[in-house]
């Protein structure tokens, strides 16, 4: 077995000049949060699988910054060779290599899987101690990675304004406004699920994500779309056309920037004239109006910007521009994505309930599976268990219950894949906020155990996310009792309402307050934007302590998680999740003319009504939890057989 480190160190002193350090990204070269098995470079020198997380190595050591998520997972899968830093508890990663690298140390890292904002963080704090940071011309990982997984080749598949609710021809004439009005001669958009959403596509290039790896770049009159040519049918590359876009070969996409930033970037005429042709006054007006205004005839002259995300732009194609001819500013198709459209949220609606039912079915079929295999109680009663013979054919695993939820949904119209791994979780395993059964090592359900279920799934109409967490034997009291703040928090977010411009950092305290009461946390944010057949994760807005979710304010016709939860490690997890959409709040007054807004929930599945502790609600609380009860009677009703509807009927009974 080949010894990453050793092989990576013999690199690093071979290279021209000798690397002091090595950082290794856990992103692609599109900034992904979730990449596909080729590019996880990290996971393969760490043995570390989180989402998030970065490696160094030096040549005496290596490390593993993630945050407070995987802070378990991390302890758990590095080996003796790696140290664990905890993301605001340890130093930040820059700080510690400016204080622990000698004096002059060059330190390497792949200018295709790092951001223009986080190369030049880096920067600033290396050339304090005379430290230098360079950018190799091969990703060293890669050169040790032997058995490499090889680019997948999937299919580009078209995704119908049916569902999109806006035409590409709207939206490249949206996206053109923008960079008239901050005086940019052209865009490049680098994040995948930007690209498939301005273009209407999707593919299958990352797990669980309907995306294409892709590059675009748009100007004031072309557009083009960067991808390997062989996922692209006829049908797919004449819709290109018809919509004025240029398709290139993805590796084109370094050398049309140069041309990008001399102003010598041009599409076909024929692309330009079939957009045009679609339909001259709609498509000119905005480009034609703001061009005289800022000038964007003079494309040729050199005098416009070019506009970058410096989030999510790879510093491989930042550098190849005029840095003082760069507008740095975060994409403006980040928030047009996150405002949902009607149609996409009518489809989101649809979605959920579907996936609501599907819940449903399969808490049903679960509580049957514990009594009848396992004696206990089940969903509804606390008495002792009845013994029972439990065969190896017919016990249950994390992974063979979570398989079940999935043909549940695989049955729904729509269905097109889930939408991140599931976490089935057991007891222990459930305090891992990110825990991802394997078949192999995968506990097996237990009757006396919390079992915490976050999961979703990707529709043609919607993207879906739920955590739901149940007892089928007896909870403690103890249990109750964290279950019960976790649903308080869960409440508190969602009944609130808020001026116009408040973020999502200001709402955060709203979850964390119940759990405060008692001393007790949890180191996730508490809500994320939703793709619409997208991202699961999707900003740019958060709902966090996080420094990050001030930057964008909620805004009406944005989705957002509410998911706070408590994780006591080594006994259980407690996580409750909806999806809910920002809408326009009728109130009374309206202080300050600013207008509010409020949340509406468009997740139906019961709350375990015997793990709530009802002495800890509020009166207002308990409604609440009757209510949306009610509601999950009235909107799956119709997608339930009887036997179902019978248990739904049964778990969304009113709290006494």
């Amino acid at each position: 077995m080949v010894d990453v480190l050793a092989s990576l160190r013999s690199l690093m002193s071979s290279h021209s000049p000798p690397l002091d350090a090595l950082v290794v990204p856990s992103e692609d070269c599109h900034q992904s949060e979730y990449v596909s098995a080729r590019d996880k470079r990290r996971a393969f020198v760490s043995g570390f699988t989180g989402s998030a997380g970065l490696a160094v190595i030096t040549m005496n050591e290596a490390l593993l910054w993630t945050d407070g998520r995987y802070f378990l997972q991390a302890t758990q899968q590095l080996s003796k060779q790696w140290k664990l830093m905890r993301i605001g508890e340890d130093p930040a990663v820059d700080t510690w290599m400016a204080d622990n690298l000698p004096e002059d140390a060059i330190i390497g890292v792949d200018q295709w899987c790092v951001s223009v904002d986080t190369a030049q963080k880096w920067e600033r704090a290396f050339s304090r101690k005379k430290q230098k940071l360079i950018h190799t011309p091969n990703n060293l990982v890669d050169e040790i990675w032997s058995d490499r997984p090889p680019a997948a080749i999937n299919p580009v598949v078209i995704h119908p304004v049916e569902f999109a609710g806006k035409s590409v021809t709207d939206k490249l004439m949206e996206l053109r406004g923008r960079l008239a009005q901050e005086n940019a001669s052209g865009i490049i958009i680098t994040t995948l699920d930007e690209v498939a959403w301005l273009y209407n596509v999707r593919g299958s290039d990352v797990s669980y994500c309907p995306v294409v790896h892709s590059f675009t770049v748009v100007t004031a009159r072309s557009a083009f779309f960067y991808v390997d040519q062989r996922k692209m049918s006829s049908e797919v590359n004449s819709y290109m056309k018809e919509n004025g876009i240029e398709v290139r070969e993805y590796e084109v996409v370094s050398s049309d920037v140069v041309l990008l930033s001399s102003g010598r970037l041009n599409g076909s005429s024929s692309a330009t004239e079939e957009v045009q042709g679609k339909d001259p006054e709609d498509m000119q007006i905005v480009l034609t109006e703001n061009s005289e205004v800022n000038g964007l005839n003079k494309v040729a002259g050199n005098q416009l910007l070019i506009w970058v995300d410096p989030e999510s732009c790879c510093y491989a194609l930042y550098s190849k521009l005029n840095s003082e001819e760069v507008f740095l500013h975060q994409s403006p198709l980040a928030l047009s994505k996150a405002l949902k459209n009607p149609v996409e949220l009518e489809g989101l609606k649809n979605a959920h309930i579907r996936d609501g039912a599907a819940v449903v079915q399969y808490l049903a079929w679960l509580d049957i599976q514990m009594q009848n295999i396992y004696g206990a109680p089940g969903y509804f009663s606390e008495n002792k268990l009845h013994e029972k013979k439990i065969t190896e054919g017919t016990k249950l695993t994390e992974v063979s219950v979570s398989d079940k939820l999935e043909s549940f949904r695989a049955a729904k119209e729509y269905f097109r894949g889930l939408s991140f791994p599931t976490i089935s979780s057991v007891g222990p395993n459930a305090a891992i906020m990110h825990y991802s059964p394997e078949p192999k090592s995968c506990a097996e359900l237990d009757p006396n155990c919390i079992y915490l279920c976050d999961s979703g799934a990707q529709y043609s109409d919607g993207t879906t996310d739920i955590t739901r967490t149940v007892h089928f034997g007896s909870p403690t009291a103890h249990e109750k009792e964290c279950y019960t703040a976790v649903l308080k928090g869960h409440i508190s977010i969602g009944n609130a309402r808020f001026p116009n411009g408040t973020n999502g950092h200001t709402l955060d305290i709203l979850a964390r307050v119940p759990l405060w009461k008692y001393g007790l946390d949890y180191r996730h944010g508490t809500g994320h934007g939703i793709g619409s057949y997208l991202n699961v994760h999707e900003g740019p807005h958060l709902i966090s302590f996080r420094p990050l979710a001030r930057n964008v304010p909620l805004q009406a016709s944005m989705t957002v998680t509410d998911e706070p939860g408590y994780y006591e490690d080594g006994n259980f997890g407690i996580r409750l999740e909806n999806v809910l959409i920002v809408n326009e709040a009728n109130t009374p007054f309206n202080f300050g003319d600013k207008g509010y807004l409020s949340f509406e929930h468009i997740t139906w599945a019961p709350y375990q009504n015997k793990m709530i502790d009802v002495s800890l609600l509020t009166s207002e609380e308990v409604d609440w939890v009757n209510s949306y009860h009610a509601r999950c009677r009235e909107i799956l009703a119709s997608h339930l057989n009887e036997t179902d509807l019978s248990w739904l009927n049964k778990a969304t009974e009113p709290l006494a």
